[in-house]
């Protein structure tokens, strides 16, 4: 499982906006290198999870919405649409034939407690101490 870019591009967003100003989508991609049409969609992913707020109008922008403290990593890479899973089989429609064929999996076992490892680790850390280093 890995970040991807579009949570990383996300996780900057967020960290212009800390100062609680408007900002322009231009000001932002340019500030945080970030390609303008991947700006648009990540800005459009956070304004629909209420993170941000979208200001519309020639004096428009964008703003905080959310309480950065109350939300996770965890929950910004479901906002983004990714998949936290390790493997394929955590997936809850995943199909496995082994497990059809031979019953319980050992391999799936470990992974699952694996996973759920990993996500209670992102559920624990909030996007204000990841942008702030807890400051």
């Amino acid at each position: 499982m890995v970040i991807t870019r579009e949570t990383d591009y996300a996780l900057r967003i967020l960290r212009i906006l800390l100062d609680d100003d408007l900002h322009t989508v231009g000001e932002i991609a340019s500030a945080e290198m970030i390609p303008q049409p991947f700006a648009y969609k990540i800005i459009k992913k956070l304004s629909k999870a209420g993170i941000i707020q979208v200001v519309r109008g020639a004096a428009g922008g964008c703003r905080l919405a959310a309480d950065l403290s109350q939300r996770s990593l965890y929950d910004l890479m479901m906002d983004m649409g990714e998949k936290s899973s390790l493997s394929s089989c955590m997936e809850p429609d995943y199909m496995c034939s082994w497990k059809e064929n031979h019953g319980g999996c050992t391999i799936h076992c470990q992974l699952a407690a694996i996973q759920s490892k990993l996500d209670q680790e992102l559920q624990a850390h909030s996007l204000w101490h990841i942008l702030t280093g807890g400051h």
